[in-house]
């Protein structure tokens, strides 16, 4: 017996060959763009008149490793005075931290905080959405809920605490709720690094009163407090990864901050779409590419 394939209208084959190409053509779009930095100007009053440059969620692994050394050097063509790194280094478990050596080569003093992978908290679907629904309890007037909303008892503080003593190696000055005073081409800034809330560690440290110039870094955007900040910086959501504009404004109650700038009184929050890609093998985004971020005062 003869097996009789179905017969088709050439339309029909035609269309399956439009539909490949488009699908091809892409994914080669998100992959371009997931490799293609962007340099976004944040004008904020009262900063320091000197570059300083913020990225988030670099994800470091092997084969985004030569990606990250070219945002090293796109950094470093800025010239930065500062560089804050707000949080995900790590991308999975990781045997080893060479790949951190690359931070050493900013040519610039380097502070930053640690994220929810870098203590392998919330790093997979079932405990991701447990963290989400966290979140929807949490108020951003409060100022030290963090540690009372987020718990996580499967955090890994050894991940945590040898990947920190491998960026304190590489002249990265990690913060884990400490705060540290600094001068930024004459002008007075505090700048406080928030551990990471979703591992449960945030506890924000008692700042003296003072006028200076004041940024708090913190990786969840959902996650800052009713803080006395100048800029709150944030990282995490990477702009969606995958995310159309404008689809976030269609959501009721502002539940979803992907990214961008919000302005609340004195305090600016900027939300980084970050740099790398977390649980993917390739840097794939679409309509959110990686953001660098320059901080400029007027």
């Amino acid at each position: 017996m003869t097996l009789k394939l179905p017969r088709y209208r050439t339309g029909f084959y035609f269309s399956i060959v439009i539909l490949a190409g488009l699908a091809t053509a892409f994914g080669g779009y998100m992959f371009m763009e997931g490799n293609t930095a962007e340099v976004t100007i944040l004008e904020k009053q009262g900063a320091p008149d000197a570059v300083i440059i913020f990225i988030a969620d670099p994800h470091l692994r092997t084969d985004n490793l030569e990606y990250i050394k070219a945002i090293v050097g796109r950094i470093n063509s800025l010239h930065p005075s500062l560089v804050l790194i707000g949080g995900d280094f790590a991308y999975r478990n990781e045997e080893n931290y060479e790949a951190h050596e690359v931070w050493k080569g900013i040519n610039a003093p380097v502070y930053a905080v640690l994220g929810n992978h870098d203590y392998q908290s919330g790093d997979n679907s079932l405990a991701r959405i447990r963290k989400m629904s966290e979140e929807a309890s949490f108020s951003h007037t409060e100022n030290t809920r963090e540690k009372e909303v987020f718990t996580d008892e499967s955090a890994n503080t050894s991940y945590a605490d040898n990947l920190t003593h491998t960026l304190t190696d590489n002249n990265v000055r990690v913060l884990r709720n400490e705060f540290r005073e600094l001068n930024i081409n004459g002008t007075k800034v505090i700048l406080v690094g928030i551990d990471d809330c979703w591992a449960g560690m945030a506890d924000p440290p008692v700042i003296p009163e003072n006028n200076d110039f004041t940024i708090y870094m913190v990786h969840e955007p959902k996650c800052r407090g009713n803080w006395n900040a100048d800029l709150i910086l944030a990282g995490h959501t990477h702009g969606g990864q995958f995310f159309p504009p404008g689809l976030d404004k269609l959501v009721p109650g502002g539940m979803l901050e992907l990214g961008g700038r919000f302005d609340s009184g004195r305090t600016t929050t900027y939300i980084t779409r970050g740099i790398g890609t977390s649980n993917l093998n390739i840097q794939l985004r679409a309509f959110a590419s990686p953001e660098i971020i320059v901080i400029k005062g007027v």
